[in-house]
Protein backbone atom coordinates (compact mmCIF):
# COMPACT_ATOMS: atom_id res chain seq x y z
CA UNK A 1 0.00 0.00 0.00
CA UNK A 2 1.15 3.65 -0.39
CA UNK A 3 -0.17 7.24 0.19
CA UNK A 4 0.53 10.19 -2.19
CA UNK A 5 0.99 13.20 -0.58
CA UNK A 6 1.10 16.55 -2.06
CA UNK A 7 4.56 18.16 -2.27
CA UNK A 8 5.35 21.91 -1.97
CA UNK A 9 6.03 22.47 -5.47
CA UNK A 10 2.70 21.03 -6.41
CA UNK A 11 3.86 17.89 -7.68
CA UNK A 12 3.29 14.29 -5.40
CA UNK A 13 5.27 12.19 -3.23
CA UNK A 14 4.13 8.39 -3.29
CA UNK A 15 5.18 7.06 0.23
CA UNK A 16 5.16 3.52 0.53
CA UNK A 17 4.77 0.94 3.94
CA UNK A 18 8.43 0.92 4.26
CA UNK A 19 9.14 4.88 4.36
CA UNK A 20 6.03 5.56 6.49
CA UNK A 21 7.32 2.37 8.87
CA UNK A 22 10.38 4.55 9.06
CA UNK A 23 8.73 7.43 9.90
CA UNK A 24 5.97 5.71 12.25
CA UNK A 25 9.42 3.82 14.16
CA UNK A 26 10.52 7.29 14.85
CA UNK A 27 7.77 8.98 16.23
CA UNK A 28 6.41 8.22 20.29
CA UNK A 29 2.67 9.55 19.21
CA UNK A 30 0.72 7.39 16.32
CA UNK A 31 1.04 8.07 12.88
CA UNK A 32 -2.36 7.94 10.96
CA UNK A 33 -3.50 8.28 7.15
CA UNK A 34 -6.41 9.69 6.32
CA UNK A 35 -8.34 6.87 5.09
CA UNK A 36 -7.74 5.07 8.40
CA UNK A 37 -10.94 3.62 9.73
CA UNK A 38 -12.44 4.09 13.77
CA UNK A 39 -10.28 6.39 14.00
CA UNK A 40 -11.65 9.99 15.20
CA UNK A 41 -9.62 13.12 14.51
CA UNK A 42 -8.32 14.22 18.76
CA UNK A 43 -9.35 17.58 17.81
CA UNK A 44 -11.60 18.71 15.02
CA UNK A 45 -11.19 21.26 12.58
CA UNK A 46 -13.41 24.51 14.22
CA UNK A 47 -14.52 25.59 10.82
CA UNK A 48 -16.61 22.91 9.05
CA UNK A 49 -15.50 24.58 5.62
CA UNK A 50 -12.00 22.78 6.35
CA UNK A 51 -13.63 19.49 7.80
CA UNK A 52 -11.58 17.33 5.65
CA UNK A 53 -8.77 14.50 6.98
CA UNK A 54 -5.25 14.84 6.07
CA UNK A 55 -3.79 12.58 3.72
CA UNK A 56 -1.14 11.88 6.57
CA UNK A 57 -0.80 13.12 10.40
CA UNK A 58 1.35 12.89 12.50
CA UNK A 59 0.07 13.03 16.04
CA UNK A 60 2.94 14.56 18.05
CA UNK A 61 3.35 13.98 21.84
CA UNK A 62 6.28 16.29 22.26
CA UNK A 63 9.29 18.27 20.45
CA UNK A 64 11.17 15.32 19.61
CA UNK A 65 7.94 13.93 17.35
CA UNK A 66 7.36 17.42 15.94
CA UNK A 67 11.36 17.63 14.93
CA UNK A 68 11.15 13.99 13.11
CA UNK A 69 7.85 15.01 11.31
CA UNK A 70 9.41 18.03 10.05
CA UNK A 71 12.94 16.42 9.21
CA UNK A 72 11.28 13.79 7.19
CA UNK A 73 8.44 16.29 5.19
CA UNK A 74 11.64 18.30 4.64
CA UNK A 75 13.62 15.27 3.02
CA UNK A 76 10.94 14.72 0.71
CA UNK A 77 9.63 18.48 0.12
CA UNK A 78 5.87 17.66 1.46
CA UNK A 79 3.74 20.00 1.88
CA UNK A 80 2.66 20.45 5.43
CA UNK A 81 0.26 21.40 7.59
CA UNK A 82 0.49 22.47 11.42
CA UNK A 83 -2.70 22.05 14.22
CA UNK A 84 -2.28 23.42 17.32
CA UNK A 85 -6.08 24.45 18.81
CA UNK A 86 -7.54 24.01 14.91
CA UNK A 87 -9.68 26.72 15.50
CA UNK A 88 -8.35 28.67 12.53
CA UNK A 89 -11.22 30.45 10.72
CA UNK A 90 -9.34 30.63 7.21
CA UNK A 91 -8.49 26.65 7.76
CA UNK A 92 -5.05 27.34 7.88
CA UNK A 93 -4.92 24.06 10.42
CA UNK A 94 -6.24 21.68 7.89
CA UNK A 95 -4.23 20.03 5.06
CA UNK A 96 -6.35 17.19 3.48
CA UNK A 97 -3.55 16.52 0.41
CA UNK A 98 -0.32 16.97 2.59
CA UNK A 99 0.86 15.93 5.67
CA UNK A 100 -0.23 17.33 9.29
CA UNK A 101 1.86 17.82 12.28
CA UNK A 102 -1.11 17.73 14.82
CA UNK A 103 -0.02 18.98 18.63
CA UNK A 104 -3.34 18.55 19.86
CA UNK A 105 -2.03 15.89 22.44
CA UNK A 106 0.41 18.52 23.72
CA UNK A 107 -1.51 20.41 26.18
CA UNK A 108 0.45 21.03 29.47
CA UNK A 109 0.59 24.18 31.32
CA UNK A 110 3.22 24.08 34.38
CA UNK A 111 2.70 27.74 36.17
CA UNK A 112 5.30 29.17 38.63
CA UNK A 113 3.12 31.33 40.95
CA UNK A 114 6.27 32.63 42.16
CA UNK A 115 8.01 34.23 39.31
CA UNK A 116 4.50 34.58 37.81
CA UNK A 117 5.26 32.48 34.38
CA UNK A 118 3.07 29.60 32.87
CA UNK A 119 5.35 27.39 30.27
CA UNK A 120 1.92 26.20 27.50
CA UNK A 121 2.71 23.19 25.17
CA UNK A 122 1.81 24.62 21.85
CA UNK A 123 -1.42 22.45 21.54
CA UNK A 124 -3.45 23.95 24.48
CA UNK A 125 -6.48 26.02 24.59
CA UNK A 126 -7.17 28.68 26.24
CA UNK A 127 -9.25 26.96 28.73
CA UNK A 128 -6.05 24.55 29.78
CA UNK A 129 -4.34 27.84 30.57
CA UNK A 130 -7.32 29.68 32.62
CA UNK A 131 -7.76 26.20 34.54
CA UNK A 132 -4.09 26.24 35.83
CA UNK A 133 -3.48 29.94 36.01
CA UNK A 134 -6.55 31.13 38.16
CA UNK A 135 -5.70 28.03 40.58
CA UNK A 136 -3.31 30.79 41.64
CA UNK A 137 -5.24 33.71 40.96
CA UNK A 138 -3.25 34.44 38.11
CA UNK A 139 -3.69 34.69 34.33
CA UNK A 140 -2.53 36.45 31.00
CA UNK A 141 -4.12 37.62 28.45
CA UNK A 142 -5.95 35.16 26.05
CA UNK A 143 -8.96 34.95 23.80
CA UNK A 144 -12.55 35.07 24.48
CA UNK A 145 -13.17 31.65 23.37
CA UNK A 146 -12.02 28.83 25.84
CA UNK A 147 -11.96 25.88 22.63
CA UNK A 148 -9.21 28.41 20.96
CA UNK A 149 -5.79 27.41 20.65
CA UNK A 150 -3.16 29.28 22.17
CA UNK A 151 -0.66 28.92 19.30
CA UNK A 152 -2.44 30.62 16.65
CA UNK A 153 -4.00 33.43 18.82
CA UNK A 154 -0.53 34.07 20.26
CA UNK A 155 1.20 34.26 16.97
CA UNK A 156 -1.46 36.32 15.47
CA UNK A 157 -1.68 39.08 18.31
CA UNK A 158 -4.08 37.81 20.99
CA UNK A 159 -7.03 39.89 21.84
CA UNK A 160 -9.21 38.79 25.23
CA UNK A 161 -10.80 40.50 27.84
CA UNK A 162 -7.73 41.57 29.70
CA UNK A 163 -6.30 43.66 26.41
CA UNK A 164 -6.66 47.29 27.94
CA UNK A 165 -4.83 46.85 31.32
CA UNK A 166 -2.03 43.63 30.20
CA UNK A 167 -1.55 44.41 26.17
CA UNK A 168 -2.09 41.48 23.55
CA UNK A 169 -1.23 37.45 24.51
CA UNK A 170 1.81 38.29 22.37
CA UNK A 171 3.03 41.06 24.60
CA UNK A 172 3.25 38.60 27.15
CA UNK A 173 5.34 36.12 25.64
CA UNK A 174 8.71 36.08 27.14
CA UNK A 175 10.26 32.58 25.64
CA UNK A 176 9.18 29.94 23.29
CA UNK A 177 10.94 26.87 21.93
CA UNK A 178 10.45 26.59 18.06
CA UNK A 179 11.22 23.84 15.75
CA UNK A 180 12.28 25.34 12.76
CA UNK A 181 12.09 24.61 8.79
CA UNK A 182 15.39 22.74 8.96
CA UNK A 183 14.49 20.44 12.03
CA UNK A 184 16.58 22.77 14.32
CA UNK A 185 15.62 23.54 17.68
CA UNK A 186 15.55 27.33 19.06
CA UNK A 187 14.90 28.91 22.54
CA UNK A 188 13.54 32.63 21.51
CA UNK A 189 13.24 35.17 23.68
CA UNK A 190 14.76 38.85 23.92
CA UNK A 191 18.01 37.54 24.47
CA UNK A 192 18.52 34.21 22.48
CA UNK A 193 17.46 34.32 18.63
CA UNK A 194 15.76 37.93 19.53
CA UNK A 195 14.75 38.31 15.40
CA UNK A 196 13.10 35.07 15.68
CA UNK A 197 11.17 35.89 18.98
CA UNK A 198 10.28 39.55 17.34
CA UNK A 199 8.92 37.61 14.43
CA UNK A 200 6.74 35.13 16.59
CA UNK A 201 5.16 37.74 18.24
CA UNK A 202 2.34 38.36 15.48
CA UNK A 203 3.92 37.39 12.66
CA UNK A 204 2.23 34.13 12.36
CA UNK A 205 3.09 30.65 12.08
CA UNK A 206 5.77 31.56 8.74
CA UNK A 207 8.91 30.66 11.19
CA UNK A 208 8.65 27.15 12.41
CA UNK A 209 6.51 25.03 15.10
CA UNK A 210 6.27 26.82 18.52
CA UNK A 211 6.24 23.41 20.78
CA UNK A 212 5.72 25.68 24.12
CA UNK A 213 5.30 29.71 25.14
CA UNK A 214 6.05 30.94 28.17
CA UNK A 215 3.93 33.82 29.81
CA UNK A 216 3.80 36.75 32.07
CA UNK A 217 1.38 36.24 34.32
CA UNK A 218 -0.95 38.95 36.43
CA UNK A 219 -3.42 38.74 39.26
CA UNK A 220 -6.87 38.67 37.94
CA UNK A 221 -9.44 36.90 39.62
CA UNK A 222 -11.06 34.91 40.73
CA UNK A 223 -13.65 36.84 40.27
CA UNK A 224 -13.90 39.33 38.24
CA UNK A 225 -16.66 42.10 37.44
CA UNK A 226 -18.27 41.63 34.27
CA UNK A 227 -21.43 43.02 32.05
CA UNK A 228 -23.12 41.54 29.10
CA UNK A 229 -26.21 43.35 29.00
CA UNK A 230 -28.44 42.61 25.69
CA UNK A 231 -30.76 45.12 24.07
CA UNK A 232 -32.59 44.62 21.17
CA UNK A 233 -31.28 45.00 18.24
CA UNK A 234 -32.94 47.69 16.35
CA UNK A 235 -31.58 49.73 19.13
CA UNK A 236 -28.28 49.42 17.99
CA UNK A 237 -27.21 53.03 16.43
CA UNK A 238 -28.67 54.76 20.16
CA UNK A 239 -27.07 51.97 21.90
CA UNK A 240 -23.35 52.20 20.05
CA UNK A 241 -23.12 55.84 20.28
CA UNK A 242 -23.56 55.88 24.18
CA UNK A 243 -21.27 53.16 24.63
CA UNK A 244 -18.64 54.63 22.16
CA UNK A 245 -18.77 57.65 24.88
CA UNK A 246 -18.45 55.44 27.98
CA UNK A 247 -15.11 53.22 25.87
CA UNK A 248 -13.60 55.93 24.88
CA UNK A 249 -13.24 57.36 28.71
CA UNK A 250 -13.17 53.86 30.31
CA UNK A 251 -9.85 53.29 32.41
CA UNK A 252 -7.54 50.30 31.33
CA UNK A 253 -9.04 48.11 33.78
CA UNK A 254 -12.10 48.05 31.78
CA UNK A 255 -11.87 45.75 28.30
CA UNK A 256 -15.26 46.76 26.40
CA UNK A 257 -16.91 45.35 22.60
CA UNK A 258 -20.61 45.14 21.55
CA UNK A 259 -21.68 41.66 19.62
CA UNK A 260 -25.19 41.28 17.87
CA UNK A 261 -26.27 37.61 16.89
CA UNK A 262 -29.69 35.96 17.19
CA UNK A 263 -29.31 34.54 20.52
CA UNK A 264 -30.05 30.63 20.44
CA UNK A 265 -33.45 29.05 22.52
CA UNK A 266 -30.22 27.54 24.83
CA UNK A 267 -31.34 25.46 28.32
CA UNK A 268 -31.40 27.58 31.12
CA UNK A 269 -32.26 30.81 29.74
CA UNK A 270 -34.76 32.99 29.76
CA UNK A 271 -37.55 32.12 26.88
CA UNK A 272 -37.56 36.08 26.21
CA UNK A 273 -34.51 35.81 24.83
CA UNK A 274 -34.85 32.67 22.81
CA UNK A 275 -34.20 33.39 18.93
CA UNK A 276 -34.14 37.01 19.61
CA UNK A 277 -31.75 39.46 17.47
CA UNK A 278 -30.37 41.37 20.23
CA UNK A 279 -26.90 43.56 20.64
CA UNK A 280 -24.88 42.31 23.80
CA UNK A 281 -23.02 44.66 25.42
CA UNK A 282 -19.66 43.26 27.41
CA UNK A 283 -17.17 44.27 29.18
CA UNK A 284 -14.51 42.88 32.07
CA UNK A 285 -12.96 44.93 34.75
CA UNK A 286 -10.35 43.01 35.89
CA UNK A 287 -9.56 45.31 38.98
CA UNK A 288 -8.76 43.67 42.52
CA UNK A 289 -12.64 44.54 43.96
CA UNK A 290 -15.22 42.83 41.70
CA UNK A 291 -17.82 45.32 43.51
CA UNK A 292 -15.75 48.25 42.92
CA UNK A 293 -15.62 46.99 38.75
CA UNK A 294 -19.41 46.56 38.75
CA UNK A 295 -19.69 50.04 39.45
CA UNK A 296 -17.28 51.07 36.68
CA UNK A 297 -19.12 49.14 34.68
CA UNK A 298 -22.89 50.48 35.73
CA UNK A 299 -23.13 52.76 32.65
CA UNK A 300 -23.10 49.76 30.02
CA UNK A 301 -26.05 49.04 31.98
CA UNK A 302 -27.90 52.01 31.20
CA UNK A 303 -27.52 52.50 27.74
CA UNK A 304 -31.14 52.07 27.06
CA UNK A 305 -33.75 49.08 27.86
CA UNK A 306 -32.00 45.84 28.24
CA UNK A 307 -34.20 42.15 27.33
CA UNK A 308 -31.90 40.72 29.97
CA UNK A 309 -29.10 41.45 31.93
CA UNK A 310 -26.33 38.77 32.52
CA UNK A 311 -24.12 41.20 34.64
CA UNK A 312 -22.87 40.54 37.67
CA UNK A 313 -19.40 39.54 39.44
CA UNK A 314 -18.01 36.34 38.13
CA UNK A 315 -15.20 33.47 37.87
CA UNK A 316 -12.74 34.82 35.50
CA UNK A 317 -12.60 31.23 34.63
CA UNK A 318 -15.93 30.80 33.64
CA UNK A 319 -16.13 34.85 32.03
CA UNK A 320 -14.01 32.83 29.67
CA UNK A 321 -16.07 30.48 28.04
CA UNK A 322 -18.98 32.52 28.54
CA UNK A 323 -18.95 33.07 24.30
CA UNK A 324 -18.13 29.43 23.71
CA UNK A 325 -22.03 28.08 22.90
CA UNK A 326 -21.45 30.93 20.41
CA UNK A 327 -18.47 29.17 18.37
CA UNK A 328 -19.37 25.37 18.56
CA UNK A 329 -16.38 23.50 17.44
CA UNK A 330 -17.36 21.76 13.59
CA UNK A 331 -20.52 22.78 13.81
CA UNK A 332 -20.60 26.16 11.76
CA UNK A 333 -19.58 27.13 8.11
CA UNK A 334 -17.65 30.52 9.01
CA UNK A 335 -16.05 33.41 6.98
CA UNK A 336 -14.86 36.67 8.76
CA UNK A 337 -13.58 39.78 7.78
CA UNK A 338 -12.34 42.86 10.15
CA UNK A 339 -10.88 46.30 9.46
CA UNK A 340 -9.46 48.84 12.08
CA UNK A 341 -11.42 52.63 12.18
CA UNK A 342 -9.25 55.52 13.62
CA UNK A 343 -13.13 56.79 14.68
CA UNK A 344 -15.95 55.69 14.96
CA UNK A 345 -18.36 58.17 13.57
CA UNK A 346 -21.89 58.01 13.33
CA UNK A 347 -22.12 57.02 9.83
CA UNK A 348 -20.04 53.99 10.73
CA UNK A 349 -21.87 53.44 13.55
CA UNK A 350 -25.19 53.40 11.43
CA UNK A 351 -23.61 51.45 8.90
CA UNK A 352 -23.06 48.70 11.25
CA UNK A 353 -26.44 48.84 12.45
CA UNK A 354 -28.14 48.42 9.09
CA UNK A 355 -25.68 45.25 8.60
CA UNK A 356 -26.63 43.67 11.63
CA UNK A 357 -30.24 44.23 10.53
CA UNK A 358 -29.83 42.27 7.52
CA UNK A 359 -27.41 39.17 8.99
CA UNK A 360 -27.78 35.99 6.45
CA UNK A 361 -27.54 33.84 9.16
CA UNK A 362 -28.61 33.81 13.24
CA UNK A 363 -25.16 32.81 14.40
CA UNK A 364 -23.53 35.69 12.04
CA UNK A 365 -22.09 38.35 14.22
CA UNK A 366 -21.62 42.01 13.73
CA UNK A 367 -18.83 43.36 16.35
CA UNK A 368 -16.79 46.42 17.48
CA UNK A 369 -14.38 46.16 19.59
CA UNK A 370 -12.68 48.83 21.92
CA UNK A 371 -8.88 48.43 21.55
CA UNK A 372 -6.20 50.58 23.20
CA UNK A 373 -4.43 51.21 26.97
CA UNK A 374 -1.71 48.51 26.64
CA UNK A 375 -1.65 47.51 23.77
CA UNK A 376 -1.18 51.01 21.81
CA UNK A 377 1.24 51.46 24.62
CA UNK A 378 3.81 49.14 22.87
CA UNK A 379 5.83 50.55 19.95
CA UNK A 380 4.98 49.60 16.53
CA UNK A 381 7.81 48.14 15.63
CA UNK A 382 8.85 46.46 18.75
CA UNK A 383 7.16 43.05 17.78
CA UNK A 384 5.42 42.06 14.53
CA UNK A 385 2.44 42.94 15.39
CA UNK A 386 2.16 46.24 13.86
CA UNK A 387 -1.10 47.77 14.90
CA UNK A 388 -0.75 49.85 17.77
CA UNK A 389 -3.07 53.27 17.47
CA UNK A 390 -6.58 52.27 15.66
CA UNK A 391 -8.87 52.33 18.50
CA UNK A 392 -11.50 50.90 17.06
CA UNK A 393 -11.96 47.55 15.17
CA UNK A 394 -15.02 45.91 13.50
CA UNK A 395 -15.35 42.47 12.57
CA UNK A 396 -18.05 40.53 10.42
CA UNK A 397 -18.03 37.04 11.55
CA UNK A 398 -20.33 35.46 9.02
CA UNK A 399 -21.22 32.11 10.60
CA UNK A 400 -23.70 29.74 9.33
CA UNK A 401 -24.32 25.69 8.86
CA UNK A 402 -25.75 24.72 5.60
CA UNK A 403 -22.75 24.38 2.86
CA UNK A 404 -25.88 25.34 -0.03
CA UNK A 405 -25.54 28.85 1.76
CA UNK A 406 -21.66 29.24 1.55
CA UNK A 407 -21.83 31.25 -1.82
CA UNK A 408 -24.36 33.54 -0.25
CA UNK A 409 -22.74 34.13 3.06
CA UNK A 410 -19.09 34.69 1.67
CA UNK A 411 -20.42 37.54 -0.46
CA UNK A 412 -22.17 39.39 2.04
CA UNK A 413 -19.24 39.32 4.11
CA UNK A 414 -17.29 40.63 1.28
CA UNK A 415 -20.00 43.31 0.51
CA UNK A 416 -19.99 44.12 4.53
CA UNK A 417 -16.34 44.94 4.61
CA UNK A 418 -16.17 46.41 1.44
CA UNK A 419 -18.61 48.80 2.60
CA UNK A 420 -16.82 49.00 5.69
CA UNK A 421 -13.94 50.67 4.26
CA UNK A 422 -15.53 54.01 3.69
CA UNK A 423 -15.02 54.16 7.86
CA UNK A 424 -11.62 52.19 8.01
CA UNK A 425 -8.36 52.79 7.65
CA UNK A 426 -7.59 49.89 5.01
CA UNK A 427 -6.31 48.03 8.11
CA UNK A 428 -7.40 44.48 9.11
CA UNK A 429 -6.44 41.52 11.60
CA UNK A 430 -5.31 38.13 10.10
CA UNK A 431 -6.46 36.11 12.69
CA UNK A 432 -10.04 37.18 12.00
CA UNK A 433 -9.65 36.43 8.33
CA UNK A 434 -11.71 34.07 6.27
CA UNK A 435 -9.72 32.47 3.03
CA UNK A 436 -12.21 31.75 0.04
CA UNK A 437 -9.75 31.78 -3.70
CA UNK A 438 -7.60 34.53 -1.67
CA UNK A 439 -4.17 34.44 -1.42
CA UNK A 440 -2.13 33.55 1.16
CA UNK A 441 -0.41 36.85 1.26
CA UNK A 442 -3.80 38.38 0.85
CA UNK A 443 -3.39 41.37 4.04
CA UNK A 444 0.04 40.58 4.91
CA UNK A 445 0.96 44.33 3.83
CA UNK A 446 -1.58 46.17 5.41
CA UNK A 447 -1.71 44.32 8.75
CA UNK A 448 2.24 44.50 8.82
CA UNK A 449 3.07 47.59 7.21
CA UNK A 450 6.62 48.48 7.62
CA UNK A 451 7.35 45.35 9.29
CA UNK A 452 6.81 43.25 6.60
CA UNK A 453 9.46 43.73 5.05
CA UNK A 454 12.29 42.91 8.16
CA UNK A 455 9.66 39.39 8.74
CA UNK A 456 10.82 38.74 4.73
CA UNK A 457 14.42 39.06 5.94
CA UNK A 458 13.66 37.05 9.00
CA UNK A 459 11.56 34.86 6.94
CA UNK A 460 14.69 34.31 3.87
CA UNK A 461 17.16 33.61 6.96
CA UNK A 462 15.28 30.97 8.85
CA UNK A 463 12.99 29.54 5.78
CA UNK A 464 14.27 30.36 2.38
CA UNK A 465 12.15 27.76 0.57
CA UNK A 466 8.96 28.46 2.53
CA UNK A 467 8.50 25.13 3.87
CA UNK A 468 6.12 26.39 6.14
CA UNK A 469 3.66 28.21 3.48
CA UNK A 470 0.13 26.94 5.14
CA UNK A 471 -0.03 30.03 6.82
CA UNK A 472 -0.63 33.89 6.48
CA UNK A 473 2.54 34.01 4.47
CA UNK A 474 5.35 36.54 4.37
CA UNK A 475 7.37 35.51 1.15
CA UNK A 476 10.99 35.20 1.82
CA UNK A 477 13.09 38.69 1.04
CA UNK A 478 16.93 37.91 0.86
CA UNK A 479 19.27 40.59 1.90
Amino acid sequence: MTITLARADGSREQLSDDVLDELDGALRGPLMPGGEAGTPEPRREWNAMYGDRAALTARCTGTADVIEAVRFARSRGLLVGVRGGGHSVAGLSSIPDGLLIDLSAMRGVQVDPERRLARVQGGAVLGDVDRETQAFGLATPLGRVSETGVAGLTLGGGYGHLNAKYGLSCDNLVEAQVVCADGSVRTASETDNPDLFWAIRGGGGNFGVVTSFTFRLHPVGPVVAFAAVLYPLEDLGVIERGWREYAAAAPDEVTTFIVTLTFPAAPGMPEVIHDRPVAIVAAVHCGPDPDEGMRVLQPLRELGTPVFDMSQPMPYAVVQSSFDPFFPRGGLRAYWKSQYLDELTDEAIDALARRALDRPAPLTLVNTFRLGGAVHAVDPEATAFAERTSPWMVSFDVMWTDPGQDEAAVAWGRAAWEEMTKYGNGRVFLNFTGRQDEPLQAGTDTAFGRNLRRLGRIKAALDPDNFFQLNNNIVPVPG
